[in-house]
């Protein structure tokens, strides 16, 4: 097996007797770019947060032979869990290179962050070319396209040290254009990294999914290849006619 691995074994969330995670269980390998799918209400984002920290769930969620489940958003978060929102929190006010350059020194003492850089640490610079923003360096953040402004969250994590990247809804509200290139970026980052793509964008999913997973009412539905996924008639019952453009 390749790498450090994320393993969920019967992953729970309850709200006041809601059961919104019902017993999740699946193993995303590195290299394996794996998208979580599935109608609204499913417990896709719900599932990200308590693998993050931010809803308390029982069951277990290891990356690495370390358990995450009940440990700190900040702890999870140094043991090199990174995860994105639907809405990218960069900030706005700095450069593409000042967002890389904090990010990057989110494990140096306040001394050494305050110090002028004379120059671009490396791995800033490898990262502004996978993100593909090396000719857009000093643009203020906040005036970025949309995708441009997901790909500098992305490069956010990944100057962490993050080793797995869980993204909701990466491509919503991008043009065909931002999506391609999104995936293109997914499939990057990904052959390295243990990646996990919340997203209703079915045909982005067709496009660029190594495997797929499909949530509904908190349970694993069906699981496997994309092809495999769309012939599974459970899933196309559970997206009715949607499913002839969806899924199927």
């Amino acid at each position: 097996m390749n790498g450090d691995y994320l393993e969920l074994s019967d992953v729970r969330v309850s709200f006041d007797g809601f059961v919104a995670v019902d017993g999740v269980s699946m193993t995303v390998l590195q290299g394996d770019l794996r998208f979580l799918i599935g109608p609204n209400g499913a417990g896709k984002t719900t599932l990200v947060d308590a693998i993050t920290g931010l809803v308390p769930a029982t069951g277990s969620a290891t990356f690495g032979a370390t358990e995450l489940l009940g440990r700190k958003v900040h702890r999870i978060a140094r043991l090199g869990i990174g995860r994105t929102f639907q809405t990218a929190s960069v900030f706005e006010e700095l450069s593409v290179l000042q967002n890389l350059d904090i990010a990057a020194g989110a494990g140096r003492g306040p001394l050494t962050m305050l110090r002028r850089r004379t120059s671009v640490p490396e791995e800033v610079e490898q990262v502004l070319e996978v993100i593909g923003l090396e000719d857009l360096r000093h643009r203020q953040a906040g005036v970025l396209a949309h995708g441009q402004k997901q790909w500098l969250e992305i490069g956010m994590l990944i100057v962490q040290n993050a080793r797995v990247l869980l993204l909701d809804e990466p491509v919503a509200g991008m043009s065909a254009h931002e999506r391609e290139e999104t995936g293109q970026l997914l499939r990057r980052i990904g052959a390295e990294r243990t990646v996990v793509v919340v997203e209703h964008d079915m045909d982005f999913m067709r496009s660029f999914a190594t495997s797929v997973t499909v949530l509904h009412a908190g349970k694993v539905l069906s699981e496997g290849t994309v092809a495999q996924v769309q012939a599974d008639p459970r899933v196309q019952e559970v997206y009715l006619g949607r499913a002839a453009e969806g899924v199927a």
